[in-house]
């Protein structure tokens, strides 16, 4: 069996059916195993840097199930919420307005109302409504919490995809976050514990550069830095990121596929959306929002237990802390077009964008902030050829483009990942280990094994 892509659709598929005894290769175009998941280590903090996916949405079975079993803590993320609007810095209460709007978009979906986009609900939904600064208020913060939650277009994202993932979400208590003790390394050397003791060996700096491919056989040709290589299995597993199978021929990264996929799978690649994020953890030599001046009533609270600052600020709208861990980091998040506007930038470039925000939303001047900053991580997922995007989202009218990615092809190609995810787990960490799970349970059904 040949899997391509290491990511947590690719190792939790390679896990099950190594552990079934299948002989499973892994073919891996960058240096590392985890995709997405790519954890550094601060060197002064000693504490976990996470260049991609950072918390464990709610308790879904999937992480929580491996982390416990290898007695990996888990600790939540709490504190104060802090918005910015116009030029005010105060505590954050528009989330009860914001509520109403999505509990009604859940409300029509359940009355079967056609799919349309957040946009268009927004409108339809207001028009029925006195237009009082309330309102526009609470459509304002709806929109930015659709597009920086699922890093989408709020004029394209189907209604019918946010609410089938926002039911998915309360099953699990979603709008919990949690981190594991050493960020998402602990949960890759728990897949790495796994496949080290099944039949997995897994090829690193592995490009997959064509799939040839026919009912019941598949020949794959790599390159690494032993030059380039064929390997041959009856069964294949692609788990790219959508980005990647949505690559042009002449992309850096692409896989050719020879034949090429049947329209409907290729229709269905073209149909989900690439959600785009550009993120930054910043290193300051102390916490120095404890001591900044806010708006409140009493003038008493303090930002000392900061968890998100909300902003509409046009290059880095939302922050967060290492909460509750009282650690100098601020982590900058720039979805849709703020990372649009970023993409493709120097690193100096987005460092630079993101203290004048600070700027912006907390009245130091950038002198201080720089003076006060160490260091800053940062990685463009847009132009990682292995990646071409953050993760998927559904566009509006396209509620079968999931189930069309996820079908496999002749009983030879499987595919996997978390924009294969039918269940409403799309963008997640759990959702892609689902999706593996699954593939893995097609595979195991085809060449007559058992997984678990």
């Amino acid at each position: 069996m040949i899997i391509i892509g290491a990511g947590a659709a690719g190792l939790s598929a390679a896990a099950a059916l190594g552990k079934a005894g299948v002989s499973v290769t892994v073919l891996e175009a960058r240096d590392r195993i985890g995709g997405r998941m790519f954890t550094l280590l601060d060197p002064k903090l000693q504490a976990p840097i996470e260049l991609g996916a950072e918390f464990i949405h709610g308790r879904p079975h999937e992480i929580w199930n491996l982390l416990k079993s290898h007695h990996v803590p888990i600790t939540e993320m709490d504190g104060d919420n802090w918005c910015v609007e116009k030029e005010r810095l105060s505590p954050c209460d528009f989330f009860s307005d914001v509520d109403k709007i999505l509990k009604k978009m859940k409300f029509d979906v359940h009355k079967d109302q056609d799919d349309e986009t957040f946009l268009e609900f927004l409108e339809r939904y207001s028009s029925r409504l006195d237009g009082t600064a309330q309102l526009q208020r609470a459509k304002e913060w709806a929109t930015s919490y659709v597009s920086g939650f699922n890093a989408a277009d709020p004029g394209l994202v189907s209604v019918n995809w946010l609410v089938k993932g926002m039911r998915t979400e309360e099953r699990i208590e979603g709008d919990r976050a949690f981190r594991a003790d050493h960020g998402y390394t602990d949960l890759i050397e728990v897949f790495q514990q796994s496949l080290n003791d099944g039949a997995v060996t897994v090829r690193k700096s592995t490009t997959v550069e064509s799939v040839q491919w026919g009912p019941g056989r598949v020949e794959i040709t790599t390159r690494s830095a032993n030059g380039e290589a064929k390997l041959s299995a009856p069964q294949a597993l692609i788990t790219v990121p959508l980005g990647v199978l949505q690559a042009r021929p002449d992309d850096k990264g692409a896989i050719q596929f020879n034949p090429k996929l049947p329209g409907k799978k290729q229709d269905a690649i073209h149909n989900i959306l690439m959600g785009k994020v550009i993120r930054i953890t910043l290193r300051f030599r102390e916490r120095f929002w404890e001591e900044l001046p806010t708006m409140h009533e009493k003038n008493s609270k303090t930002m000392g237990g900061m968890s998100f600052l909300f902003s509409h600020d046009g290059w880095f709208p939302t922050w967060w802390t290492a909460s509750p861990l009282k650690l100098p980091l601020l982590i900058g998040w720039a979805p849709f077009h703020c990372a649009t506007r970023l993409s493709g930038r120097s690193e100096s470039f987005v460092v630079e964008q993101s203290i004048e925000t600070l700027h912006r939303l907390l009245g130091l001047s950038t002198q201080k902030l720089h003076t006060l900053l160490e260091h800053a991580y940062f990685h463009d997922w847009q132009t990682d050829p292995f990646s071409r995007g953050a993760y998927s989202y559904g566009k509006v009218g396209q509620e079968q483009a999931h189930p069309a990615l996820a079908e496999p092809i002749e009983n030879t190609l499987f595919f996997a990942g978390e924009a294969t995810d039918t269940e409403g787990r799309n963008g997640t960490v759990h959702g892609a280990i689902a999706s593996g799970r699954r593939a893995a349970a097609e595979i195991a059904d085809v060449i007559k094994v058992r997984v678990k």
